[in-house]
């Protein structure tokens, strides 16, 4: 698909200045996701913290740039961890991304969720069932993946990203920590909905140039790190797969 350029340009300027100029990101995520979301977030130039104690956590995004909550563990220290960072966030306005994940087979989960995202302006990435269970809660943004990954403002604006590969579904972790690199460039584009574009384009694109040298998932993990530090803004330029 070819490239819409007026689209892709701001994108390019968020990647290129997280990049120069970084982000800090404190990640309240799976316990199974924190080792890789790290190792993305160090890959692209943006700096993790991934304490999920009540004590701490609210603590830590007093002084970074972005939150990510991912809901993958949802343990008792991790919601009250997450509720007192998300009230923290809302009075400091830094950019938040709540990932739901599997909240389509939990009620408990899904009213947590619900009940997170009606409390602040909050960038919803999620799958497509957990995004229809939430589509009536209000999001500054909503980050859709799947086959293809559609982008949505309560504006109207609306954008898609055909880009990926299969083995991206068949590496654990990919997807939580996608939602850490939105929350990353956000803080460094001019609009969540550029910086969103900016995360789905150049994890996609990576994952293309990945799966070429892999022979399976695990090659492919390590692969996709140095693809996402070594892919050069003209690379995921050509490659943008753009609607």
């Amino acid at each position: 698909m070819p490239a819409d350029h007026a689209r892709v340009e701001p994108a390019i300027a968020a990647i290129i200045a997280l990049r120069e100029q970084g982000a800090s990101v404190h990640c309240i995520t799976n316990s199974v996701a924190q080792n890789f979301t790290a190792n993305v977030l160090l890959a692209c130039g943006a700096s993790p913290s991934m304490t999920a104690s009540h004590e701490e956590a609210p603590q830590f995004t007093e002084r970074l740039d972005a939150l990510l909550i991912n809901l993958g563990t949802l343990d008792a220290e991790r919601r009250a961890a997450i509720r007192d960072c998300a009230g923290v966030a809302a009075r400091r306005g830094i950019p938040v991304v709540l990932d739901p994940v599997k909240c389509d087979l939990s009620p408990p989960r899904l009213a947590f969720a619900a009940g997170l995202l009606s409390q602040g302006n909050m960038i919803l990435k999620a799958n497509q069932a957990e995004a229809r269970l939430l589509a009536e809660a209000p999001a500054a943004l909503r980050v859709v993946t799947g086959s293809v990954d559609e982008i949505s403002a309560p504006t109207g604006e609306r954008g898609a990203v055909s880009n990926g590969h299969p083995l991206m579904d068949r590496t654990v972790a990919m997807g939580c920590a996608l939602g850490a690199l939105v929350a990353a460039l956000a803080v460094r584009a001019q609009t969540p909905f550029d910086g969103a574009l900016a995360a789905l384009l150049w994890f996609g694109v990576a994952g293309e140039i990945a799966a070429e040298r892999a022979s399976g998932p695990g090659g492919f993990a390590s692969g996709f790190l140095d693809a996402l530090y070594a892919t050069s803004p003209e690379t995921i330029r050509k490659q943008a797969g753009i609607a």
